[in-house]
């Protein structure tokens, strides 16, 4: 198997809800559920392959407060060297719908802090060669946004393929954000957008013809995958070809996360030398099952070829 890392926005996330209908300012009311746990695309990732059992590395940053200390006890010795950074650890409070959807309120915190110099910290680059990086929450982690380039190049040294997720961006897909992300794409080998990302990102309405465009702007031999919640998932190979999956039908009970546990699964089956079918398969199998109980499943080591009903 091909080795596996996570870089970006590890935070942590407080779970309320469900609350219907909004309430009013001033007023009060009483939620069902609360949950503080670990957040942030690649906290969220990197929970699940830990969970699937698939060995990998971990970058990240904490800030220096009582919520840093408690992720970085999360992660144990994968946090052993993560910089922590005087500011406060980024909090965000997920107000969850009866329908399953959210709505964040966010800090900003450490993680414009976190820096190319607090990668090459934790990273391994002889381990890591030859394998995936799947970078994450390019619009949070100003720092290291900036210089992305280095890191690119240096992913290039080692033979190292990036997998990007770059979240939504804070001031929407605008044209500056758009030409940024298709500059960072025509370094990277797979894009792992949602539904709306990447009809945005391409201006087009179609998301197989958003794919098929987004992948014009990278490398040869580049995947496209497009994240379609209930609708499943689709992608562009690395032969050009379109490749679709359905969703399992299940209950939604929470979707924090959905995307991010997705490209943990897609990441492992692919680092296995699975087909890219299958590893549409696992991404939606996974990411299914998470979505739809509580505590949090994932399914252990052989979720990627189990049906979640």
């Amino acid at each position: 198997m091909r080795p596996l890392a996570v870089i970006g926005n590890v935070n942590v996330d407080l779970i309320l809800g469900p609350a219907a209908p909004w309430p009013k300012a001033g007023t009060e009311i009483i939620v069902d559920h609360d949950e503080l746990r670990v957040g942030g695309a690649a906290g969220n990732s990197a929970l699940a392959w830990e969970a699937l059992g698939v060995e990998f590395e971990i970058a990240a940053n904490v800030g220096n407060d009582q919520f840093g200390r408690w992720l970085s006890e999360a992660f144990g010795g994968r946090a052993a060297k993560w910089p922590v950074r005087p500011e406060g650890t980024t909090l965000s409070v997920g107000i969850t719908h009866p329908d399953g959807e959210r709505t964040f309120f966010t800090t900003r915190g450490h993680l414009p802090r976190f820096s190319l110099a607090d990668v090459f910290a934790v990273l391994d680059d002889t381990r890591l060669s030859g394998g995936y990086a799947l970078l994450c929450g390019s619009f949070l982690t100003d720092e290291l946004t900036q210089e992305y380039d280095a890191f690119f190049d240096w992913a290039d040294k080692h033979a190292v393929t990036v997998a990007l997720d770059t979240g939504w961006p804070l001031e929407g897909w605008t044209v500056e954000n758009c030409d940024a992300t298709r500059d960072w794409l025509s370094r990277c080998g797979i894009a792992l957008l949602n539904e709306v990302e990447s009809t945005m990102l391409a201006g087009l309405e179609d998301p197989i013809e958003a794919a098929r465009e987004i992948r014009s702007h990278m490398p040869e031999g580049a995947i496209v995958v497009v994240k379609r919640g209930p609708d499943g998932a689709l992608a562009i190979g690395s032969d050009g070809q379109l490749v679709s999956v359905a969703a399992p039908s299940v209950r939604v009970v929470d979707t924090i996360g959905a995307g991010d546990v997705f490209n943990a699964a897609f990441l492992a089956a692919l680092a296995d030398g699975k087909s890219v079918s299958a590893c549409l398969s696992a991404g939606t199998t996974v990411a299914s099952r998470a979505i739809s109980t509580l505590p949090r499943s994932y399914g252990g080591q052989t979720a990627s070829e189990e049906t979640v009903r």
